[in-house]
């Protein structure tokens, strides 16, 4: 078996269609075609179903998807330990962030890696923590930035501590306070992030004893924020989501400091491309005065 072939059939597992799968791959959708219909007579059963609505795995290609990704993921580390070797940086390193980091740090991270490592190239996902966790288990993703991660079969490398504070509306009348107390927000409509984006926020009710009075699950900062801003309820967000604070909107500080914990997450084997961004990333922090754990 090639690897070409593995390389087909994970591209159109990632595309969802024959189609995309060939313009990323540069190949006709005949050669597409021949490459899957190849690989299934070779194994002796069917990878994929087509109709109307796209490209689905069949039960066994589900089997197979996991060994396929895990021969691509090996084969890509052997290659760039071989250049790495010869003296090359090369390869492919797969993120994974979430809003705030992909906004605030990755564009000025990114662009600064690839100036001094134009061999390597660099692919961005963008997801909740829970979402980001499953791409790292599965190896879709190489490495991500992450909350603590809830798995400890995760290695987590700590980069920053991003305080946790209240934001109201000014017509609301904790506004003008310097904190508020985990009773006052117990009392008060709260503007909650759904879930799989609430982790740091859950895990302050919990070690509080907070029973909170949740009055909208939004998933988007800026909804939250709109939400705040017209009154409909406060809310507890990382200071990093807050860059921007429309005009009417005050931020408050908790009864007792929380922090989420912001590192770089991977599985426990990296390749040298990976590890070569991981170690960018926490020198272009720590020259930002960013590094804060």
């Amino acid at each position: 078996m090639t690897l070409s072939r593995f390389e087909v059939f994970y591209t159109i597992v990632q595309c969802g269609s024959l189609t995309k799968a060939g313009e990323m791959l540069k190949l006709t959708q005949s050669g597409i075609s021949h490459a899957i219909t190849s690989l299934e007579n070779e194994l002796g059963f069917s990878l994929l179903t087509r109709n109307r609505s796209g490209i689905h795995l069949t039960n066994n290609g589900e089997r197979m998807l996991t060994y396929i990704r895990d021969i691509l993921i090996l084969n890509e580390g052997m290659k760039q330990e071989a250049a790495a070797i010869n003296g090359l940086e090369v390869g492919v390193v797969r993120i994974g962030a979430f809003t705030s980091v992909a906004t605030q740090w990755l564009p000025y991270i990114i662009k600064q890696f690839q100036d001094h490592y134009s061999g390597i190239k660099i692919k961005l996902f963008e997801g909740d923590y829970s979402t980001l966790e499953q791409w790292i288990s599965g190896g879709v993703i190489d490495c991500s930035f992450l909350v603590l991660p809830s798995s400890k079969s995760f290695k987590f490398l700590p980069l920053k501590r991003d305080r946790m504070v209240c934001i109201l509306s000014e017509q609301h009348p904790f506004h003008k306070l310097d904190k508020i107390s985990f009773k006052q927000i117990e009392s008060e409509p709260l503007i909650m992030p759904r879930e799989g984006w609430d982790n740091e926020i859950s895990q302050i009710f919990r070690e509080n004893n907070i029973k909170p009075n949740v009055k909208f699950e939004v998933s988007d900062d800026q909804t939250i924020m709109a939400m705040v801003q017209n009154n409909l309820g406060i809310s507890i967000r990382p200071e990093m989501t807050l860059s921007y604070i429309p005009d009417h909107v005050r931020k408050v500080s908790l009864e007792k400091d929380c922090f989420r914990l912001i590192g770089i997450a991977t599985k426990n084997n990296v390749s040298p491309a990976t590890r070569k961004f991981i170690d960018y990333a926490q020198s272009w922090l720590k020259e930002h005065n960013l590094l804060d754990i």
